[in-house]
Protein backbone atom coordinates (compact mmCIF):
# COMPACT_ATOMS: atom_id res chain seq x y z
CA UNK A 1 0.00 0.00 0.00
CA UNK A 2 1.46 3.35 -1.10
CA UNK A 3 1.04 6.44 1.05
CA UNK A 4 0.62 9.88 -0.50
CA UNK A 5 2.93 12.76 0.39
CA UNK A 6 0.19 14.30 2.51
CA UNK A 7 -0.16 11.10 4.52
CA UNK A 8 3.63 10.74 4.92
CA UNK A 9 4.10 14.28 6.21
CA UNK A 10 0.95 14.37 8.34
CA UNK A 11 0.43 18.07 7.54
CA UNK A 12 -2.84 19.65 8.47
CA UNK A 13 -4.49 22.77 6.98
CA UNK A 14 -2.88 24.95 9.66
CA UNK A 15 0.57 23.65 8.69
CA UNK A 16 0.05 24.44 4.99
CA UNK A 17 -1.23 27.91 5.92
CA UNK A 18 1.89 28.53 8.06
CA UNK A 19 4.19 27.42 5.22
CA UNK A 20 2.38 29.71 2.76
CA UNK A 21 2.57 32.63 5.22
CA UNK A 22 6.32 32.16 5.74
CA UNK A 23 6.92 32.04 1.97
CA UNK A 24 4.81 35.18 1.48
CA UNK A 25 6.70 37.12 4.17
CA UNK A 26 10.06 36.02 2.73
CA UNK A 27 8.99 37.08 -0.77
CA UNK A 28 7.75 40.44 0.51
CA UNK A 29 11.01 41.08 2.36
CA UNK A 30 13.00 40.25 -0.78
CA UNK A 31 10.82 42.57 -2.88
CA UNK A 32 11.17 45.47 -0.44
CA UNK A 33 14.93 45.08 -0.24
CA UNK A 34 15.52 44.78 -3.98
CA UNK A 35 13.13 47.39 -5.31
CA UNK A 36 12.84 49.93 -2.52
CA UNK A 37 15.79 49.63 -0.13
CA UNK A 38 18.57 48.95 -2.64
CA UNK A 39 18.19 52.07 -4.77
CA UNK A 40 19.46 55.55 -3.95
CA UNK A 41 21.71 54.31 -1.18
CA UNK A 42 24.99 55.12 -2.95
CA UNK A 43 27.37 58.02 -2.57
CA UNK A 44 30.35 59.52 -4.38
CA UNK A 45 33.64 60.40 -2.76
CA UNK A 46 35.56 63.30 -4.28
CA UNK A 47 39.33 63.35 -3.75
CA UNK A 48 41.76 66.06 -4.83
CA UNK A 49 45.47 65.18 -4.66
CA UNK A 50 44.54 62.07 -2.66
CA UNK A 51 42.65 63.95 0.07
CA UNK A 52 38.89 63.62 0.51
CA UNK A 53 37.16 66.89 -0.35
CA UNK A 54 33.62 65.63 0.13
CA UNK A 55 31.20 62.70 0.17
CA UNK A 56 27.86 63.29 -1.58
CA UNK A 57 24.71 61.19 -1.80
CA UNK A 58 23.61 60.01 -5.24
CA UNK A 59 19.99 60.38 -4.17
CA UNK A 60 20.26 64.19 -3.92
CA UNK A 61 20.52 66.18 -7.19
CA UNK A 62 23.26 68.82 -7.04
CA UNK A 63 26.15 70.47 -8.87
CA UNK A 64 29.53 70.46 -7.12
CA UNK A 65 32.49 72.69 -7.92
CA UNK A 66 35.71 70.80 -7.28
CA UNK A 67 39.24 72.09 -6.73
CA UNK A 68 38.31 75.77 -6.72
CA UNK A 69 36.15 75.42 -9.83
CA UNK A 70 38.57 73.54 -12.09
CA UNK A 71 36.02 70.72 -12.35
CA UNK A 72 32.24 70.53 -12.01
CA UNK A 73 30.48 67.32 -10.99
CA UNK A 74 26.75 67.00 -11.59
CA UNK A 75 24.66 64.49 -9.64
CA UNK A 76 21.24 63.85 -11.10
CA UNK A 77 18.82 60.90 -10.83
CA UNK A 78 21.37 58.76 -8.98
CA UNK A 79 24.13 59.30 -11.56
CA UNK A 80 27.33 61.37 -11.23
CA UNK A 81 28.83 63.00 -14.32
CA UNK A 82 31.79 65.36 -14.77
CA UNK A 83 30.30 68.20 -16.83
CA UNK A 84 33.15 70.73 -16.87
CA UNK A 85 36.92 70.70 -16.56
CA UNK A 86 39.60 73.21 -17.48
CA UNK A 87 42.16 70.54 -18.37
CA UNK A 88 43.41 70.45 -21.99
CA UNK A 89 42.27 66.93 -22.96
CA UNK A 90 38.86 66.87 -21.16
CA UNK A 91 39.00 63.07 -20.86
CA UNK A 92 37.13 63.23 -17.55
CA UNK A 93 34.25 65.11 -19.19
CA UNK A 94 34.08 62.51 -21.97
CA UNK A 95 34.02 59.53 -19.57
CA UNK A 96 30.64 57.88 -19.04
CA UNK A 97 28.59 58.89 -16.02
CA UNK A 98 28.99 56.66 -12.95
CA UNK A 99 26.46 55.22 -10.51
CA UNK A 100 27.56 51.71 -9.54
CA UNK A 101 29.94 50.45 -6.89
CA UNK A 102 33.63 50.90 -7.74
CA UNK A 103 33.10 53.05 -10.84
CA UNK A 104 35.15 56.24 -11.02
CA UNK A 105 35.87 59.39 -12.99
CA UNK A 106 39.50 60.54 -13.01
CA UNK A 107 40.96 63.88 -14.09
CA UNK A 108 44.75 63.44 -14.04
CA UNK A 109 45.79 67.03 -14.87
CA UNK A 110 43.70 68.42 -11.98
CA UNK A 111 44.39 65.41 -9.71
CA UNK A 112 40.65 64.78 -9.14
CA UNK A 113 39.20 61.31 -8.49
CA UNK A 114 35.47 60.69 -8.07
CA UNK A 115 34.59 57.19 -6.81
CA UNK A 116 31.18 55.58 -6.27
CA UNK A 117 30.33 53.55 -3.17
CA UNK A 118 26.99 51.83 -3.72
CA UNK A 119 25.15 48.59 -3.12
CA UNK A 120 24.58 48.28 -6.88
CA UNK A 121 27.51 46.51 -8.52
CA UNK A 122 28.94 47.39 -11.89
CA UNK A 123 28.24 45.06 -14.79
CA UNK A 124 32.02 44.58 -15.05
CA UNK A 125 33.45 42.53 -12.22
CA UNK A 126 36.86 41.67 -13.66
CA UNK A 127 39.65 43.41 -15.50
CA UNK A 128 39.71 42.60 -19.22
CA UNK A 129 43.02 42.41 -21.03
Amino acid sequence: MKLSIKEKLHLQKKDWFLIALILFVAGLAFFLHEFIGGKGAGCVTVKVEGEIQGVYSLSEDREIEINGGTNTLKIRNGIADMTKADCPDKLCVNQKAVSKNGESIICLPNKVVVTVDSSENSEFDAVAQ
